[in-house]
């Protein structure tokens, strides 16, 4: 009898997910230790975890590491992605300490929860396989599925649990019945594989239930419905997490998947990506219009932006691809930004979540008005902010391919973005607050976390061309 041979184990390529998974595992230990009223150590000890993983991936940087039988590819696009979902992770993180504990929720399976979730959006950006990008996908979300409903005393956030985990278990099973359609194909999920295979029935029909699979966790439309709800429910440290890196992580597995393991169908998946761009960003755009709640009115506003980054993904190539690497991360920053003025802001002792909440705000606390203001302004796309940039590179890539008119409502459907947006920053400026008046409440985290964000529009608006190089030259390896 032939002795087994074990496979080859490649610890090296899960470096900066395996420092998350420890520093979720010792969260956990160190609290049944004292002290055991305030959790706010098991916040740094997860910030500390997040900034060692973000330390290993720039040191593993210029890399091309493989392990696993090819099932695990940490080349520079995983690599990107890592520092992308590090750092929404992060900002979550500052975002949380003060924010939980004024909330009473104040917990540590709270931080261990959003670092195991963080582990599988890290698994998920490297997955070069079909099973791994499965496996990824759920120990993404199922934390985040605990996550949305932290807040077990308010009904709509048991409702926003319950509905993200109906959604997303029927999204699972669409997108394993198509993993199993290309492994019958191919005869192996792994993407090498996958690329190889010719153009058939059995593999469009496969591409299009790994599409709704996928639609579901970037949110794109018709497969946005629970976007609204799980926002507004979910705390909003949570909402800021969802919408930041479960975007960027499943933006990293569908660009590969589509890019590298797709390829034989490449031209039949256009005109879909062509039609659910359009559809998603105005779909959003026209819905945010109508929205009062300041969170649902940014959640149907995310919807909006995926359509903008599917236009990239129309674009194709590096310049395409890249455009939308680079734009991710730009959202990255913006949407945490937003959203962390959410969470820093009360009015009655409760979160300020109604736009009319914010009336007077830039009379009363001009610095917290204009954060705020740069933030939506960004989402817009003002220059020199870098949501202007952003937003150049996507349809600059789409004119260049030759989807102009695609390109022509992306610019159509910014311009009627900024109704809702400006919206807002009226309401600071212009409008007198009925009864009591927003305020912001002490948090040196969550003020640390704003400064940030605020650094990163600025910075990425100011001087974006060596970020987008990075960008471009990190989707090169998926092109070979």
């Amino acid at each position: 009898m032939s002795p087994i041979v074990a496979p080859p184990v490649a610890l090296g390529t899960l470096l900066p997910t395996l420092i998350v998974l420890g520093t979720a595992l010792l969260v956990l230990v160190l609290d049944l230790l004292p002290p055991r009223g305030s959790k706010t150590h098991l916040g740094l000890l997860s910030l500390g975890g997040l900034i060692g993983a973000l330390l290993a991936t720039l040191a593993m940087w210029g890399g091309r590491g493989r392990g696993f039988r090819d099932m695990i590819a940490l080349d520079n696009y995983a690599l990107f992605f890592h520092v992308v979902i590090v750092y929404a992770a992060a900002l979550a993180v500052l975002m949380s300490m003060d924010y939980l504990r004024r909330a009473g929720a104040d917990c540590a399976e709270y931080y261990a929860l959003m670092l195991l979730s963080t582990s599988g959006m890290l698994l998920l950006a490297s997955a070069n396989d079909l099973i791994i990008v499965f496996l990824a996908i759920e120990l993404m979300s199922l934390p985040l599925y605990v996550l949305a409903g932290l807040f077990k005393r308010r009904r709509d956030a048991g409702e926003a649990s319950l509905k993200y985990f109906l959604l997303g278990v029927f999204a699972s099973a669409f997108l394993l019945y198509g993993i199993a359609l290309l492994y019958g194909a191919a005869g192996s999920t792994n993407f090498d594989r996958v690329a190889a295979v010719p153009r058939s029935p059995l593999v469009l029909i496969g591409l299009g239930l790994l599409l709704v699979g996928f639609g579901f966790k970037i949110s794109s439309v018709p497969f946005h419905m629970w976007v609204p709800d799980v926002y507004q429910g979910a705390p909003t440290s949570v909402t800021a997490f969802i919408a930041t890196g479960s975007k960027a992580a499943a933006f990293a597995a569908l660009i590969r998947l589509v890019v590298a393991g797709l390829r034989t169908v490449q031209a039949d998946a256009a005109p879909v990506f062509w039609v659910l761009a359009a559809v998603t960003m105005t779909v959003g755009n026209v819905v945010a219009i109508a929205q009062s709640n300041f969170k649902r009115m940014l959640a149907y506003s995310s919807v909006a932006h995926v359509g903008y980054m599917l236009v990239g993904v129309v674009a194709g190539g590096q310049i395409g691809a890249g455009a939308v690497l680079f734009y991710l991360l730009v959202y990255t920053f913006t949407t945490a930004g937003a959203f962390g003025v959410i969470a820093l802001s009360e009015r009655a002792g409760e979160e300020a979540v109604d736009v009319r909440d914010y009336a007077g705000l830039g009379r009363r606390h001009p610095i917290l008005a204009l954060a705020l203001t740069l933030f939506l302004l960004s989402l817009i796309g003002i220059p020199p902010l870098a949501g202007f940039v952003g937003k150049f590179y996507l349809f600059g890539a789409a004119v260049r391919a030759g989807y102009v008119w695609l390109a022509v409502i992306a610019v159509l459907n910014s311009a009627l973005a900024a109704y809702y947006y400006l919206r807002v920053i009226v309401y600071m400026y212009m409008r007198d607050p009925d009864g009591v008046p927003a305020s912001p409440v002490p948090s040196f985290a969550g003020a640390l976390g704003l400064a940030i964000a605020l650094v990163g529009i600025v910075l990425l608006g100011v001087i974006p061309a060596p970020f987008a190089d990075l960008a471009a030259a990190a989707v090169a390896p998926l092109l070979r």
